[in-house]
């Protein structure tokens, strides 16, 4: 694998450290929306660099080949604007969405709040994206060859689709959308739509699972089905959940969305959304810990909050995630983070006496 990647990402996070205070002077969305124009109109430069693969690092999950366990979480490219990008920043796999089955503009602004000093964010956005049927316009137009590393889409919710209702419209949003996917995401944990998080609970998350894998068997191929679960979930509903999870065929889980706690924070704030950064960690890392513990290791868990460094990567890997994601750790550590991230995850598996990092997944829960 040509190591020119690695070779450039010295300057590269020079020059993102030099940019960041400017970047941090403006409004978080507005800095979100700058930075990805750039990387959308610098897609076709990004797609000519090389896949970052490791022997160590690089597994198959679900018949699907994934380069290196780092991936970007949803969130970022929401609407699916730069699904080609994410490989050449050196990530293994990409998330994209949130995507309701249909378009709105999400929450009034402001509504992505940066706590530099705690290196964490809130966010209140409320599954602001064009809706279902633009997002699989744009993603039937790109040749399935073209694609170097898995996509996966995260379904949510539209705010104005009563409880009641949510079942039809996440079955709409998946026959628009999971062909055109690698895996599906049902996100049915963001703490901004109201009543969303209703459906992590027994009886709903039974139905919406049970019509949601009709929809997949009808498919020529069946995507796998993950589930997006709150790191909030008292235990009992956790356990509920993950048996819910694993009696109705689901695949895997995303553990976890961000957190309406706001005790993790050193200095306490009023503004509500979903907490993630650095305050998460631990929090994310229990419940990958006890999805793991409750599923016998038997569902595969990508796991997600408050990643900045390899050695956060790796507690989430020794905790149970087979594959870990980042968003808010790479808005303050930059684009040279899934890079870092790889080439740190391949030095910490040397003493511990792993050759393949899959030999590292849930080490530290001992089953």
């Amino acid at each position: 694998m040509p190591d020119f990647n690695h070779d450039l990402s010295s300057p590269v996070r020079l020059l993102y450290h030099l940019i960041r205070p400017l970047l941090f002077r403006l409004d978080a969305e507005t800095t979100h929306h700058l930075v990805f124009r750039f990387l959308t109109a610098a897609q076709r430069v990004l797609t000519r660099r090389a896949v970052y693969t490791s022997a160590a690092l690089s597994q198959q999950l679900w018949g699907l080949g994934f380069p290196n366990p780092i991936g970007l979480a949803a969130g970022f490219d929401k609407d699916a604007r730069a699904p080609l990008a994410w490989s050449g920043l050196g990530f293994g796999f990409a998330e994209l969405g949130t995507i309701t089955a249909q378009a709105q503009p999400g929450n009034p602004r402001p509504r992505i709040f940066r706590l530099v000093e705690q290196q964490a964010l809130i966010n209140r956005l409320g599954f602001n994206n064009a809706g279902a049927a633009d997002a699989a316009g744009r993603l039937s137009r790109l040749d399935r060859g073209q694609r170097r590393v898995p996509l996966g889409i995260n379904l949510g919710k539209s705010r104005v689709t009563p409880l009641a209702e949510a079942v039809k419209d996440y079955e709409a949003s998946f026959r628009l959308l999971a062909p055109l996917a690698d895996y599906v995401v049902i996100n049915v944990s963001s703490p901004n739509t109201p009543g969303l998080r209703d459906l992590q609970a027994q009886r709903h998350l039974t139905a919406l699972l049970t019509a949601l894998q009709a929809e997949n068997d009808r498919l020529s191929a069946r995507r796998p089905l993950l589930v997006k679960l709150s790191p909030d979930m008292a235990d009992d509903d956790l356990a509920a959940a993950v048996q819910t999870i694993e009696r109705l065929r689901a695949d895997g889980i995303v553990a976890t969305n961000t957190t309406i706690r706001r005790d993790l924070l050193t200095r306490p704030t009023d503004e509500a959304g979903g907490l993630s950064g650095a305050p998460l960690r631990d929090l994310a890392t229990h419940t990958i810990r006890r999805v793991f513990q409750l599923s016998g290791g038997r569902l595969p868990i990508i796991g997600v909050g408050g990643v900045f460094t390899a050695e956060d990567a790796y507690e989430k890997i020794r905790a149970g995630a087979s594959l870990v994601q980042v968003y808010t750790g790479f808005i303050y550590q930059g684009p040279t983070l899934p890079l870092d991230l790889c080439h740190g995850l391949e030095q910490l598996l040397r003493p511990d006496g792993h050759e393949h990092v899959s030999q590292a997944v849930g080490a530290d829960v001992g089953l």
